[in-house]
């Protein structure tokens, strides 16, 4: 079945454009250019994949984002004007998993479009793998700190921490690699699913990591930076 992608953007001329092209990629594709009606066809159909445009009416993106991670777990791409640092971050603060800023190439944006939807089909096929045998205690353990894969929960010092998603693949893609220096790339391409050359996602989400798991985020060491590298998790 092909995916389903939602493409949310109340500039009509663009929003055409997105449909056209993803349509000839074979995917379905809903359109919405109102940040209420985006939600409403989110919640019926529930997309493989969102563009969200930042700017909308009634509705901003960053909060029709926000209320969205809540509810589904489908990839979320923003599409955004500015070029601001900081409004990237507040796009990852509240739940998305990539942005791309306008003017954007067609080319850019279906490769990241195609590389969620991969990410999304492989998380279907490890769930969709019939499970022989189960370890009765599928944890890694590291002193204070305690990562049940399963539950996908994390315990420090006997005490949940909530983590976003990203958050939790990023800290078990490290945690399964305990002592090796990985690459920023290498990090994007495993926890993403995507590769480009702008490393600050990885740096934004291994800074809130720190904050919840390092008893001094300044001076870190469970998640070690590797200069010129990217990161090593001690444990």
């Amino acid at each position: 079945m092909e995916p389903k992608v939602l493409i949310v953007e109340d500039e009509v001329t663009l929003l055409e454009t997105l449909e056209y092209n993803l349509q000839k990629q074979g995917y379905r594709v809903l359109t919405a250019s109102h940040g209420r009606v985006a939600l409403q066809l989110a919640r019926q159909h529930t997309p493989d994949l969102i563009l969200l445009d930042v700017m909308l009416p009634g509705m901003d993106g960053f909060e029709l984002c926000r209320i969205l991670r809540r509810e589904i777990s489908s990839p979320i791409l923003m599409l955004t004007a500015k070029a601001d640092e900081i409004d990237k971050i507040v796009g990852l603060e509240v739940g998305a998993d990539d942005y791309i800023t306008k003017p954007f190439s067609m080319r850019e944006l279906l490769a990241r479009v195609k590389a969620q939807l991969r990410r999304v089909r492989i998380n279907r096929e490890e769930t969709d793998v019939p499970v022989v045998e189960v370890p009765k205690n599928d944890t890694l353990i590291f002193g204070n700190l305690m990562i049940n894969i399963d539950r996908r929960e994390l315990l420090l010092n006997d005490e949940p921490l909530h983590l976003k998603p990203k958050e939790f693949e990023l800290l078990l893609f490290l945690a399964r690699n305990k002592g090796m220096a990985l690459s920023r790339d290498l990090i994007l391409e495993r926890v993403w699913g995507w590769t480009n050359d702008n490393s600050r996602t990885v740096d934004v989400h291994v800074r809130w990591l720190r904050e919840k798991i390092e008893p001094e985020p300044s001076n870190a060491q469970r998640i070690i930076t590797v200069r010129g590298i990217g990161y090593r998790f001690e444990g």
